[in-house]
């Protein structure tokens, strides 16, 4: 087990960046004591005034303008990569190759190819932990529902229904961003829809066929960027700018059929007025119901066969210390404080950083590996087939 200290880089200091610089800063505070200490060492972007910000917001010691210092310094241990999804191959291999633990935010890379030869630095460098950032395996209520459902407290799953609707993409006046570009299927449904399908199989298992899927940009063009744009959220531009053409999906709807047997409907997207960050997860089974939702975060909705005749129907729980990872996890940990998603960065950090270490009996359990995040992709470029070919069907791998 590793006791020296672990020295972080955050590579990207837009809105995601600045969450995972806030999470290595608080994971030393979660859980059991024993973690080694954690430098805070750099932060990287290729906007320096945003790496300089976050240095200083979340008091790490350096920022840089290019992601490659932080390949070329042997003080750094670990590092995020929290940048446009095309760029993530490059810095993965490098940060690899020069001997860097690598957590990576999802959708794990710009392209299939891409991924699976990001998946394949595992084999070269086994000594590394290389993982992708799923925070939802890290909400309490999520985890919950899949507890729920893997012990049959819900009697026979028959039917998951998973959404995941947001407005950032709804003005048409905001400008062009990384997130804007790349084939269709790399768009709302690469970026939410990923979270959508990890939470999906880690309740119900795997996904075995998607079908039925329907791609549509809804926004054709937006305006060419005059400046640094964080992924393309919370700015505009002016009515009469230049304008680029969207190249990716605004919504995408398919279902899905689970090994189980059980169905899966899905619906993502980009463009929902006045639905900032609404994800929605409804496992229904033939002994009782279980919903999620992030807009109330700290409770699940449980419906089942405890309660009297007449007075059934969803009641609501609270996350309580009984849920996964809330006991410990929090300073106030008692039913009723709440959660917020910038939790679950925090006790991802935590996770990674007991990887590392290699201590193997702490509260949380490992992180998704980069061949999960393959796994991901290939499922969502099924998607994209899926709409491609009117719908058909297509078996998963």
């Amino acid at each position: 087990m590793t006791t020296a200290p672990l020295s972080v880089a955050v590579i990207g200091a837009g809105m995601a960046g600045k969450t995972h610089a806030n999470a290595w800063r608080q994971a030393g505070t979660v859980y059991d004591l024993g973690l080694p200490p954690v430098r805070l060492a750099t932060i990287a972007d290729a906007h320096l005034p945003f790496a300089e910000d976050a240095a200083k917001r979340y008091g790490y010691e350096n920022a840089v303008g290019d992601w490659r210092e932080v390949a070329e310094d042997d003080s750094i241990d670990i590092v995020s990569i929290v940048v446009g999804n095309a760029l993530h191959r490059e810095i993965a291999e490098a940060m690899a190759a020069s001997g860097k633990h690598v957590l990576c935010e999802k959708p794990l890379a710009g392209t299939l190819e891409d991924a699976k030869a990001m998946a394949e630095l595992e084999a070269k460098h086994p000594d590394l932990v290389l993982a992708t950032g799923y925070t939802f395996r890290r909400n309490a209520g999520i985890a919950m529902l899949a507890k729920l459902a893997q012990e049959g407290a819900l009697g026979e799953v028959a039917h998951l229904d998973a959404r995941y609707w947001c407005d950032y993409g709804a003005d048409p006046n905001v400008p062009m961003a990384w997130r804007y570009k790349g084939p269709m299927g790399s768009g709302a449904l690469g970026d939410v829809g990923s979270h959508l399908v990890d939470s999906a199989e880690l309740i119900m298992g795997p996904v075995v066929e998607v079908s039925g899927a329907q791609l549509v940009r809804t926004i054709a063009e937006r305006p060419v960027a005059t400046g640094a744009v964080a992924g393309g959220r919370g700015v505009t531009a002016a009515a009469d700018a230049p304008k680029e053409e969207v190249e990716n999906d605004d919504v995408a709807t398919f279902t899905a059929r689970f090994a189980s047997g059980a169905a899966g409907t899905f619906s993502v997207s980009r463009v929902a007025h006045g639905l900032p960050n609404y994800k929605n997860l409804a496992v229904l089974g033939t002994g009782g119901s279980a919903t999620w939702s992030l807009d109330r975060t700290g409770e699940i909705q449980l419906a089942d066969a405890s309660s009297p005749a007449g007075l059934g129907g969803l009641r609501q729980v609270l996350v309580n210390p009984d849920f996964p990872y809330f006991k410990n996890g929090s300073s106030m940990a008692f039913g009723g404080v709440g959660l917020n998603q910038i939790e679950q960065f925090t006790y991802q950090a935590h996770a990674f950083l007991q990887q590392v270490a290699g201590i193997e009996d702490g509260a949380l359990p490992r992180c998704a590996s980069f061949s999960d995040g393959y796994r991901q992709m290939r499922i969502l470029g099924a998607v994209a087939e899926s709409a491609d070919r009117g719908g058909a069907a297509i078996q998963i791998d």
